[in-house]
């Protein structure tokens, strides 16, 4: 029997219905545990009760912290977190890459309120619970559960606005078979990065998206204004319309890291064309983000920014970790 520490941070599997505003996340997590079925104990802890799409960097730092110093516990096995699903992606993904222990962290939440006639938090908090105390499972960093899958962290995404099982992505570590959670994969082990410090809740990336017609004002704003790093989502295999090589040229001559993604919802990015595509972007001193998707790269891009990476080690380092 293992020990599961549960840190509740709101979400749709907290929330329920108020008149005239829609749901909003309400509950504890020990609300939450009402009537779970499970053979561990666990504790709980809430750190948050707001959603995930009202999150900011800081908040992601002190979910970061608490789960540090839960995994620290000697008496934790593993540490479940309760989620919205509108952002668990990145949070998951920076919890990954300060992930230090052999114990897991597993982040899950619900695609329908607490007050709905068929909730799915409940099976999903177990399922969670489950994944956290797994043998099988230590040493796999963050993970997501939700409907029976628990996937990694790395290259997760919510797919889906509504469907019961909205994650895609991500190597698929485990699944269900019956009450059994049969493990099928082990992902990659990075260097854990430091946990944030204070200075990751003012960093600036902005993502900035490339369609036909785009110009690149809103590019040139961001780096303008402050922005630390400017990722660009490029079209394809990581590409953008007239003006952008030059944009992002003059972005990195001043300072502004900028990291080339793809709108695309999978695959990675492949620098292959000139006359202003992935090439010349390149070339201008754009980082390729690899698989990340443009929203953990933000994250990580984010992460290296407030830990101090040297302007000479910035790429590198990126590109160690995407």
């Amino acid at each position: 029997m293992a020990h599961i520490q549960i840190l509740g941070t709101g979400g749709t599997i907290a929330s329920r219905g108020l008149p005239g505003k829609g749901a909003v996340a309400a509950d504890s997590t020990a609300v939450l545990l009402q009537g779970m079925s499970q053979p561990h104990t666990v504790s709980s802890t809430d750190v948050l009760t707001t959603g995930s799409y009202r999150l900011g960097l800081g908040d992601l730092r002190t979910v970061a912290g608490f789960v540090q110093k839960s995994l620290a516990h000697p008496e934790v096995d593993g540490v479940v977190v309760t989620h919205g699903t509108d952002t668990m992606e990145e949070t998951a993904f920076l919890l990954d890459l300060v992930h230090a222990s052999d114990k897991s962290v597993v982040l899950t939440g619900a695609q329908q309120t607490a007050d709905s006639p068929a909730p799915d938090g409940p099976r999903n908090l177990e399922l969670a619970v489950q994944a956290a105390a797994s043998a099988e499972l230590r040493g796999s960093g963050a993970l997501i559960a939700f409907s029976g899958v628990v996937r990694c962290a790395r290259g997760a995404r919510k797919t889906h606005t509504t469907a019961a099982s909205p994650f895609a992505g991500g190597t698929e570590v485990a699944h269900l078979v019956g009450t059994e959670l049969v493990a099928t994969a082990r992902p990659l082990a990075r260097r854990p990065l430091p946990v944030p410090p204070p200075a990751f809740d003012a960093i600036r990336v902005e993502v900035v998206t490339a369609y036909p017609g785009a110009t690149t004002e809103l590019f040139d704003f961001a780096v303008a204004s402050g922005a630390g790093a400017v990722v660009l989502a490029g079209t394809g295999v990581g590409n953008a319309g007239p003006g952008f090589a030059e944009s992002v040229r003059a972005a990195t001559a001043g300072g502004c890291h900028v990291i080339l993604g793809t709108r695309a919802p999978w695959g990675p990015v492949v620098p292959t064309y000139g006359n202003g595509g992935g090439i010349d972007l390149v070339a201008a001193g754009a980082i390729p983000s690899g698989d990340l998707n443009p929203f953990q790269a933000r994250i990580l891009a984010a992460l290296l920014l407030s830990l101090g990476t040297p302007a000479e080690d910035f790429a590198e380092a990126f590109s160690y970790y995407c």
